[in-house]
């Protein structure tokens, strides 16, 4: 078990204005609480918050983080109350874990509608303080770790999510490190058989591996200093058991037709000229391969992740891929938010004009707009963890797509109205239909129409959750509006059959109507006749209770009196021949 002292000297080591006594209360008050609590492995619960804690200031966190993770189940799993860690640590920390209990407590419903409610929680946290979602992940990961000890059903279920969900997370806030982590155990207990076939024939060709990195790294650097190219470091790494395994699925090939199995890591001082420069001695001692170059320097992803990519043929004709990044552009590559994120004593994480968070903000617009679990679901897995695509706007700005991505989610992206006005589309100054799939590079311009409206067919071929979302609403406004006006026709017909000016009933001013609205649980009179218009309410009731019991029964009789009258009348007529009536009298 990790000890206290050897968290504290990490955190030192990077904060050290950090108040570690902070530290060394939390974790007497976690052990304290945790007292004879005991994990599925059978040790001391308290390994958990340890660990936790400890991936937390590998992350370079802040004292107030870490202490966090030292307390980030005693709310969930003890006696303890808010009002107790609020008064032991004060007001931040409790934000902090009241943010994690929350996620954790949400029961009486779904697997599905849990898992939602989860992610719901945790994409909300995140644009409020991401240090929530910083724990809950390190929490994810310690318990993927020590996952074996638990029934198959039960670490089938949390790998899934693991998959589905933390990995994508890692991924969207550029924590490479983290998520490839994750995904391997997931991938491990998901996949057995698979993950321990394919980390046996690595095994096999680690000696291999190894022999061809170490050539690879000892040549480049060779080649550098020729240059006189500064470098940090060159570094070289075979993929991860997951990111091979998905290749080999995907492309449906053998583990020696993988052309970046192996990949060396160009890291340079902090000046970007100095990564291009090494780009060119790289091209100069070794064929690029075509389409293989990558530039996330100029257009960085939205999760931060800035790099050179490029792919070159070997010795023996063995392909290698090549990264180059500074080294602050490394540090955020593996830690990503962790390593952007930068916290100051008394302050919450928080920062508005922050690009780390900006994606996430967006993602929160349509997480409090969409109820459907099952939806909010398949949404958040598409827009976490896309297969990127960048296209350009005409003015060049640079709008970062999901594979598969058309006009109309080009169009969302620059504006909700943009997408509600468009009518058509060129991609590289041609003329499109609106379903085309944009590529990689494509310069798209869209054309709008300010009386143009979305399409209900849209919904068969966007992609994005901003563009599906916005046609969802349009299309739920506009049948709202028809079944307003239905119920509008079918209050004024019941209206007159009671003698009742359904105009001056129905006039904005009219407070017993609003009575009426409200007493059936709805905030206006609109909502009131499109519950009428959708068949859930019967106008003659609603106009019962607008006119109260005696009233109502008064006019009812009338009414029927009136209809009477009108039977015997009809009776009376005789019909003469073809064209002509008769009344007797």
């Amino acid at each position: 078990m990790i000890r206290i002292e050897e968290i504290v000297d990490k955190v030192a080591l990077n904060h050290p204005a950090a108040n570690l006594d902070l530290l060394r209360r939390a974790y007497l008050f976690s052990a304290r609480e945790h007292k004879g609590q005991k994990r599925a492995s059978g040790e001391s619960y308290l390994v958990h918050p340890l660990e936790v804690a400890n991936i937390l200031a590998e992350m370079k966190l802040d004292e107030v983080s870490v202490a966090t993770g030292l307390l980030h189940d005693v709310v969930e799993d003890t006696l303890v109350d808010l009002d107790t860690i609020r008064n032991y640590f004060g007001e931040e920390i409790t934000h902090l874990v009241d943010g994690l209990t929350k996620i954790a407590q949400i029961s009486n419903i779904s697997r599905e509608e849990l898992q939602a409610e989860n992610v719901r929680k945790m994409v909300l946290a995140m644009v409020d303080d991401v240090r929530v979602v910083l724990v809950k992940l390190a929490d994810r990961l310690h318990n993927m770790r020590t996952l074996q000890y638990l029934n198959p059903e039960k670490r089938k279920r949390i790998a899934e999510e693991t998959m589905e969900i933390f990995a994508p997370i890692a991924h969207r806030l550029g924590m490479g490190k983290l998520r490839g982590e994750l995904e391997d155990l997931a991938f491990r207990h998901l996949h057995p058989d698979d993950y321990r076939e394919l980390a046996e024939q690595l095994e096999r060709r680690r000696a291999e591996n190894e022999a061809f990195l170490t050539a690879v790294t000892a040549r480049i650097e060779e080649k550098m200093i020729e240059a006189e190219v500064p470098f940090v470091s060159v570094e070289g790494r075979v993929k991860r058991l997951y990111s091979i395994w998905k290749k080999l699925r995907r492309q449906k090939i053998g583990l020696d037709q993988v052309y970046d199995l192996v990949a060396a890591r160009v890291i340079t001082p902090n000046e970007i000229r100095h990564c291009y420069a090494a780009l060119g001695v790289i091209h100069n001692n070794w064929k690029p391969v075509p389409g293989r170059i990558k530039d996330w320097i100029a257009t960085p992803r939205d999760n931060l992740y800035q790099s050179l990519h490029t792919s070159v043929i070997g010795p023996n004709s063995q392909s290698f891929e090549v990264q180059i990044r500074t080294e602050e552009m490394h540090h955020i590559a593996e830690e990503g938010v962790a390593a952007h994120w930068k916290y100051k004593e008394g302050k919450r994480g928080r920062r508005e004009d922050d690009q780390a968070l900006a994606a996430l903000r967006s993602l929160v617009e349509w997480t409090q707009e969409v109820k459907d679990s099952r939806e909010f679901l398949d949404s958040l897995k598409l827009d976490l963890y896309p297969k990127d695509v960048y296209a350009f706007t005409p003015m060049g700005k640079v709008i970062q797509l999901p594979r598969g991505a058309t006009p109309v989610d080009f169009a969302y992206m620059i504006h909700s109205e943009v997408g509600n006005t468009c009518t058509g589309a060129r991609i590289n100054g041609r003329m499109v239909p609106l379903r085309t799939p944009i590529q990689n590079g494509d310069v798209v311009e869209i054309i709008t129409t300010s009386n143009s409206h979305p399409s209900r067919d849209w919904l068969n071929f966007i992609v994005t959750s901003r563009a599906r979302n916005r046609v969802r609403h349009w299309v739920a406004e506009q049948q709202r509006a028809e079944s307003i006006e239905i119920g509008r026709k079918l209050f004024e017909k019941e209206a007159v059959r009671f003698q009742l000016s359904a105009k001056k009933l129905l006039a904005d001013g009219d407070g017993d109507m609003k009575r009426v609205a409200s007493d059936y649980g709805y905030g206006r009179v609109d909502d009131l006749l499109a519950a009428i218009g959708y068949g859930k309410l019967v106008p003659r009731n609603v106009i019962a209770k607008y006119l109260g019991p005696e009233q109502f029964e008064q006019l009812d009789k009338q009414k029927e009196s009136r209809l009477r009258s009108g039977v015997r009348a009809v009776k009376r007529l005789i019909r003469l021949g073809d064209d002509s009536i008769v009344v007797r009298g």
